[in-house]
């Protein structure tokens, strides 16, 4: 969604007052639920003869005959002051809501579309999964406050991923208001002036920033692509290879993934990887695995057919190959992760360099490696390239024991440039076990795990 280039007005539930101090009243605290603090009488005090004389404050206390003297406090550590920082504020709210984060997601739509109707066909019909996705982006983006580089990266890409929703620069005001709302409703313990206007801070710089990015991708690309059906084949029951030709030319590197959405379910996007290095032709493939409850990949494996026209969004993803060195590649491809490895290779092939490219093909049975008689052709074509099937239940001449556990068996592997493309899980195990056998860490690519997590279906 786009930022206000102002602060957002005030949410449901926020605590700022519309006085002359903006989002926050210059008002001063009233003490104990606004009652006035009671002052006591001057009455004089009564001295009776067995009694000393009361001390008044501007006069020094006799000293006490006899007592010890306490001993010196120079060596008491100091207690630490409390971080009041923006950054601190903000994580002290995440920490509050994250016990009940369903809650407070759910109240912040519930907020937005009763008080802001019009953003409403923004969205699918049906929020099971983008009901998380949004808020989620706008608290990790908090999060990472004060990394600068960390936060525009990650913003611009929100930015022009959201021009295919359909966002305006004029959405974001009103998912500032709810977002401030939703929190204050829910982090009564942490919520403040201070903390809201942490929070107001932090959205303003968050939506800038992608109204910005919008506004520059906006110059160079269309906001999505229409692309027919142009060829759709069965490799399993549930995998097919569907290929497609976009209505303009579409830039893209190997390696990369673009969102999909289908005429079946208008506003559900999900992501997949191009299966090819860019074509001559302008063609684009995708491997598509049909999940169960899965309301993209189903349309995609069983439901479309040549002709039928898809939404294409930019591509993203930065699991591309480094073209200035001679480094090998290391490429860990799980299920219909193959799809993104095999255009990585054909991005080799076609930059005619001379480089080891090594592949670790993965999946649970012998009949799910789909795509294998396509690789083992690509590798007799090709002396530099040595691709590995490894299978969960390994038959005789395959690994077995996973992508990771086969990884490690080979190598060494700490010249390599390493790819890991497949489900999430496949995807932290595998970072772990490069990491373990010595690759650099800046050094191996791999697509958002957050991405990942839902974006097959």
């Amino acid at each position: 969604m786009d930022a206000p280039t102002t602060a957002p007005a005030h949410g449901a539930g926020s605590s700022g007052s519309r006085g002359s101090g903006g989002w926050f009243g210059d008002q001063p605290t009233p003490a104990r639920g606004g009652q006035p603090t009671p002052t006591r009488e001057s009455r004089p005090t009564p001295v009776h003869a067995d009694q000393p004389t009361p001390m008044h404050a501007d006069q020094p206390a006799p000293p006490r005959q006899n007592q010890p003297t306490p001993p010196a406090r120079e060596n008491q550590p100091t207690p630490p002051r409390e971080d009041t920082s923006d950054a601190a504020l903000l994580r002290r709210t995440m920490a509050e809501i994250e016990p009940i984060a369903d809650k407070v997601t759910s109240y912040f739509y519930a907020l937005l579309f009763l008080k802001h109707p019009d953003v409403r066909p923004l969205f699918p019909v049906a929020m099971d999964v983008q009901r998380d996705r949004l808020f989620k982006a706008l608290l990790t983006a908090a999060t990472h406050a004060e990394d600068t580089e960390t936060l525009t990266t990650y913003l611009t890409h929100l930015g022009r991923g959201h021009r295919k929703y359909g966002t305006l620069s004029e959405h974001y005001p009103a998912v500032g208001e709810c977002l401030i709302g939703a929190l204050s409703h829910y982090a009564p313990q942490t919520w403040g002036p201070r903390t809201e206007a942490a929070w107001v801070a932090a959205y303003t710089t968050i939506s800038q920033i992608m109204i910005d990015a919008a506004a520059q991708d906006a110059l160079r690309a269309p906001a999505w692509w229409q692309a027919e059906v142009v060829g759709h084949e069965m490799r399993t029951r549930d995998i097919a290879v569907v290929t497609l030709r976009p209505d303009q030319p579409y830039p893209f590197r190997a390696g990369q993934y673009a969102a999909v959405e289908t005429s079946w379910w208008p506003r559900v996007w999900r992501h997949y990887s191009f299966a090819s290095a860019p074509r001559s032709d302008g063609l684009l493939s995708f491997h598509v695995k049909a999940v169960p409850a899965g309301w993209v990949s189903n349309a995609l494996v069983h439901r479309a057919r040549p002709g039928d026209v898809i939404r294409l969004g930019g591509p993203a993803g930065s699991m591309i190959v480094d073209h200035s060195t001679d480094n090998g590649l290391l490429c860990l491809g799980g299920g219909t992760g193959i799809a993104p490895i095999k255009s990585l290779v054909e991005d080799v092939a076609q930059h005619g360099r001379h480089r080891s490219v090594e592949v670790f093909y993965g999946a649970r049975r012998d009949h799910d490696l789909y795509a294998i008689e396509t690789m083992l052709r690509m590798q007799q074509s090709h002396p530099w390239l040595s691709v590995r099937p490894v299978v969960d239940d390994s038959p005789v001449g395959h690994l077995s024991g996973g992508l990771p556990g086969a990884v490690r068996e080979y190598g060494p592997w700490h010249t390599y440039d390493a790819y890991l493309s497949g489900p999430a899980g496949m995807i932290r195990r595998g970072v772990d076990a490069l990491v373990g056998v010595g690759v650099p860490a800046h050094r191996i690519r791999h697509d958002s795990i957050e991405e990942l997590v839902g974006a097959r279906n």
